[in-house]
Order: C-alpha cells, then structure tokens, then sequence
C-alpha cells in the first residue's frame, strides 16, 4: 500500500478504471460459466473444473478490492462542464491485494492443469508439489521488489523471481509435452497443448508488466501501464485458461461416454 502519484490525466484514470471494471465482469463471469458446467462433464474431471471455478472467483474478489481501493484514492470532476480532472483524495492505493490473489490463485491454476490432464497419481501428486511451490516462491520473491523505489533493488528481486519462473515455464513447455501427447483424443491433446503454451504466453507477459517501472518510467503514466497490463495478463491467465480446462475436461468425457457406449 503506497500513495499514488500526482498528476493523472482523465485518459490514464479512465484505462485503469476500464481495465479494473473488465477484470471484474470476465472473472465473475468466468466464475458463473465454470461452475455450471460441473453436470456436464465425468467426475474425473470435476475437480479441475471446481478449482477453475475457485480461482476466478478468488480473482473477482481482488480486482472488486482493487477497484474500490482505486475509486477511493482518485476523484473525478468537470468544473462547469469543462475538462474531467483527477485529483487524490488522500487514501492509499492498495495494490497488494494482486499479490495476495496471485498466491493463492497461480499455484491453483497449474494444479488444474495437472488434474486436467490425469496423468498417474503418482506424477500429480509430485508434479502438483513442485510447480505449487515453485509458483508461490516466484509470487513470493516478487513482491518485495514490487514495494520498492530503487531500482537496482527492484532488479534484484525481479532476477530472484525469475528462477523459480523459467523452471515452470520449462516445465510446461518441455517437461509435459510427452503427457500432452498421450491425451485420448487429438482434439484433448491439442486443447491441452494450447493450455500449456497459454499459460507460458500469459506469465511471459508480468515480468515485462513488472518491468515497467524499472526501466525509468514512474508516475501517473507508469501506474496505468502496469494495471491495464497486469488486469489484461489476469484475464488470459485464469478465464480464457479455465476456458481451455473446461474444453479438455468436456472432450475427454465424451471420450469417455463414448467409449462405454460402445458394444463390447
């Protein structure tokens, strides 16, 4: 939590409230899809589905809280129909509420992946460990860096940040590719490997977001480069995400239904 800079433009206040207001309708809306389509596919996939479902709506609280906390610390007048101006009120903008969101969703979102895919229970439960934690150190190591001014401190955590980073990113586009292959349809296997390859598109995006205010651009302009980038980051990463876990956990019912349906 700091004090926003002075000095916004109606333009930067009105993208980071645009983007803000997205974040909320596509996670919630997200949110609503996923759990109502539960009857719809086998129970083997249930609870990938559920947890979809879970990680947007912990993403829908925190850009609500997000929201508000930007509402609260800007305000927006016409002084006899002129020029919209934006001033601060004084309250701090809490943006640690992304941080928050982030540890509890990012580990989730790569467990749904591994349960999507129903690899042996022995290599979900150690491939769930390793990413889940590698995920949340990332998060972790990332954020006292995102609170600071200066910027080789900045760097310092952003190179931390990044190991436990390529080591997922890897893993997803090298190290399951084999499972990938494996899935029991070609359109499950090709849905999977799009799941793959979106979340390593979608997490290549924060690092350069991250990098925003350590290559020297600050202020108003700074602020909302880094909200509109990480609120467009959020949307790919968890709902368009669970779309594709909801599209493999539906193919491979219908491999499965099918396949009971069929003679012996």
């Amino acid at each position: 939590m700091a004090p926003l800079p002075d000095g916004f433009s109606y333009a930067e206040w009105n993208a980071t409230y645009n983007a803000l207001s997205f974040g909320i309708a596509a996670m919630g809306s997200a949110t609503i899809f996923f759990w109502l389509q539960l009857p719809n596919v086998t129970k083997n996939y249930r609870t990938a589905l559920t947890i979809t479902g879970i990680v947007t709506l912990i993403a829908t609280y925190h850009y609500i809280r997000i929201f508000n906390s930007w509402s609260e610390a800007l305000t927006v007048a016409s002084k006899d129909g002129g020029d919209y101006t934006v001033q601060l009120t004084g309250a701090p903008f809490n943006d640690g509420y992304r941080y928050v969101d982030w540890l509890l969703t990012v580990p989730l979102l790569l467990i749904e992946l591994i349960l999507v895919m129903k690899l042996p229970q022995q290599e979900t439960v150690s491939l769930s460990w390793k990413l889940g934690l590698a995920s949340a150190l990332m998060v972790a190591l990332g954020y006292p860096g995102e609170i600071q001014e200066d910027l080789s401190v900045r760097w310092f955590w952003w190179c931390l940040s990044m190991i436990p980073f390529c080591y997922v990113v890897f893993t997803l586009a090298v190290g399951l590719a084999e499972a990938t292959s494996k899935q029991p349809s070609p359109a499950a296997a090709s849905l999977a490997s799009a799941a793959r390859y979106l979340t390593v598109l979608s997490w290549c995006t924060y690092p350069f977001v991250y990098m925003v205010k350590s290559v020297g651009l600050a202020g108003p302009a700074a602020t909302m480069y880094e909200q509109v980038g990480y609120s467009l980051a959020d949307v790919l990463a968890k709902a368009v995400f669970g779309v594709l876990i909801w599209a493999i956990a539906a193919e491979k019912s219908a491999v499965e239904e099918s396949g009971k349906l069929l003679p012996n």
